[in-house]
């Protein structure tokens, strides 16, 4: 990633802060050219932002776009859903209304402005449990939200009790941040404090400022400015008496270097309060396939075999066999070995490795470990020295293992990367757009063809915000559209 010197602009029309800096590759002698687009949106349906880096905006452009993020802004402050949550609380129970349209609680002189929309009463139960009462975010190209299972949130809750954190800096995970004021209002010692970062703003209608931070992890952005900053900050300067982690479940589709330059900036504020060479302690939970890419920006990361699962995502299910086991794991750079997986859920010690393993994770004698990463029985190759996937065949043609069907010999594509020379991975000729950097900048992207919409919801990649950049010194980036 470069240094970004840009003029910070907000990304229009969602608001969802600076935006990232992105570059245009092409096979040819065409020269790349970079540009600035959002930071959490795939489809461009949902932010159409755009603007290449050396394009000049006229004044009139810039005061429309000021015009129209004033009227996509918040209705209340921060400070304002604290006050409003004080009087609420200390309503009457007859009283205690939420709006299901609006999804907003209601104080009882709202209630004749929200008689047409479809309102409930709320319990108290409901009050500590937000997550059960906000209606999940479903848009899957933006930011869909997953909550953990009752299961996961627990297994997360009690690992981290049992390491000996009694602080957790909770990044997307309003389910787990949850758990852990519930479980202070049970007096269990030691009591552990908490702090979310979450992009989703309804959940400050129930926290307190110190508690809540309006938060978007793809460009490090707190939607309230230096005082928000301030309570993160705050929160770690506590930490150096105090033991802290942070536990981070982004989107899915979520593009991993920005992400990993958020946490790394966060582990560096951590790192100067402590005045420490070591990283923050952190659990990064995403699906086993991005494991490449997470240990190219953490190469002391390792990932665990724990399935995480979720409540109202269809596939990710506790309990599924074969390819239908939730993808989901923990990337972290905590010991391995301090893991210890629920063995009536299916986890095993390995006694060669020392670490917790999926009972199918049978250990290779030959490769020295427990290969499997999708929870399958993996076996091992001899032509290609190293255990592969269960459904995998070695091609002589190839001369490697792949599947049985593949069309090796029909193909007449290059092999490897056109762009970098790299055999490890493939990249299509013509025109791409690659992530360059976390930036800023201005709009007006035409909509994208219905064959790259396509291919970017069955990819799964390109999900908040566009891609890595593929050089030479970097290899893998992740196409996410292409020109022309």
């Amino acid at each position: 990633m470069i240094e970004n010197t840009s003029v910070l602009y907000l990304c229009c029309p969602l608001l969802l802060g600076p935006t990232l800096l992105f570059e245009k590759l092409s096979k040819g002698g065409e020269a790349p050219r970079r540009f600035y687009a959002c930071s959490a949106c795939r489809d461009r349906k949902d932010c159409n932002f755009f603007q290449w880096e050396d394009e000049k905006v006229s004044e009139e452009r810039l005061k429309a776009r000021k015009s129209e993020n004033q009227l996509k802004r918040v209705g209340f402050t921060q400070q304002q859903q604290c006050n409003r949550f004080v009087k609420f609380a200390s309503l009457a129970v007859h009283e205690k209304r939420f709006c299901q349209d609006c999804q907003l609680l209601l104080l009882p002189a709202e209630h004749g402005a929200h008689s047409a929309h479809s309102c409930a009463a709320v319990s108290t139960a409901q009050l500590r449990r937000p997550s059960t009462l906000l209606r999940p975010l479903e848009n899957k190209k933006s930011y869909a939200q997953y909550l953990f299972t009752e299961r996961s949130a627990h297994f997360l809750l009690d690992t981290v009790t049992a390491l000996g954190y009694n602080m957790v800096l909770c990044v997307g995970t309003p389910r787990l941040h949850e758990f852990i004021k519930l479980r202070n209002l049970e007096e269990k010692q030691p009591l552990i404090k908490s702090l979310l970062l979450d992009i989703d703003y309804r959940y400050a209608q129930f926290y307190k400022q110190e508690e809540f931070c309006h938060y978007n992890m793809f460009n490090h952005h707190f939607f309230n400015g230096e005082s928000s900053s301030a309570v993160l900050q705050a929160f770690l300067t506590e930490s150096q008496e105090e033991r802290v982690v942070m536990v981070a479940d982004p989107p899915f589709g979520g593009l991993v270097k920005p992400l990993a330059h958020s946490f790394t900036l966060m582990s560096q504020t951590w790192r100067k309060l402590q005045n420490s060479d070591a990283d923050m302690p952190m659990i990064w939970i995403f699906p086993y396939f991005f494991e490449p890419r997470i240990l190219e920006c953490f190469p002391s990361f390792a990932m665990l075999d724990y399935q995480v699962d979720y409540d109202n995502h269809p596939l990710y299910k506790h309990g599924k066999t074969g390819r239908k086991q939730s993808p989901v794991r923990l990337f972290t750079n905590i010991s391995a070995k301090d893991f210890i997986l629920p063995k009536d859920e299916g986890y095993r010690l390995c006694s060669v490795c020392e670490r917790y393993v999926w009972s199918l994770n049978k250990h290779c004698n030959k490769c020295n470990l427990c290969p499997s990463k999708d929870g399958r029985e993996w076996k091992h190759c001899s032509l290609c020295e190293k255990c592969v996937k269960p459904s995998w065949k070695h091609c002589t043609t190839c001369e490697r293992c792949c599947l049985p069907e593949h069309p090796c010999s029909q193909s007449d594509e290059t092999p490897g990367c056109f762009t970098c020379g790299s055999l490890k991975h493939k990249r299509r000729a013509g025109k791409e757009a690659v992530f360059v950097s976390g930036g800023s900048g201005p709009d007006g992207l035409k909509p994208p063809s219905r064959r790259e919409r396509l291919k970017q919801f069955m990819t799964g990649v390109g999900g908040v915000g566009h891609n890595l950049s593929c050089t030479p010194q970097n290899p893998g980036g992740v196409q996410v559209l292409e020109g022309g």
